[in-house]
């Protein structure tokens, strides 16, 4: 009996450090872009914060809405904007990865069915130690970019 009890110590010690990445980062301001109707892609950004002394690598993100799911990147190719898969996306220690439009994201891809505003999308991120952990995200209607106002004289 003692033996088995020394053994379930041991796995909950190594499940515990298990847990490393996940627990160190912190996620937040987590959003889903609402598509367009018959969309059949949206990107989800948040900003990802390790409290961790060692550097962490997002590696992986599932969800699901979406047949697909893949960590993308905007890239200037000859002066045109394009979108390309990434294998990870690296967190700093004591630093933060910052997911935003334009830029690194989460892609959903292929989906399953229409998202509608306020839903919640359980984006499960899997970093580069193996440990993972779920967000509730929330799916945001996004304003355009404020045009410049025209004043009548």
């Amino acid at each position: 009996m003692k033996r088995l009890s020394v053994l379930v110590a041991a796995l909950s010690l190594s499940g515990a450090a298990f847990a490393g990445a996940a627990d160190a980062v912190v996620v937040h301001e987590p959003y889903v872009r609402l598509a367009p109707p018959n969309a059949q892609a949206t990107g989800a950004f948040m900003v990802l914060k390790n409290t961790g002394e060692r550097e962490v690598k997002l590696v992986k993100a599932d969800n699901p809405a979406s047949q697909l799911t893949e960590l993308h990147n905007h890239i200037n190719d000859n002066g045109v904007m394009r979108m390309r898969q990434v294998p990870e996306i690296a967190i700093p220690a004591k630093g933060e990865a910052v997911l935003k439009p334009g830029g690194l994201h989460v892609m959903l891809i292929n989906m399953k069915a229409a998202l509608n505003e306020g839903q919640v999308v359980p984006i499960t991120l899997t970093f580069d130690d193996g440990s993972s952990k779920q967000v509730e995200v929330k799916v945001v209607k996004m304003m355009p970019a404020a045009m410049p106002m025209k004043h009548a004289h």
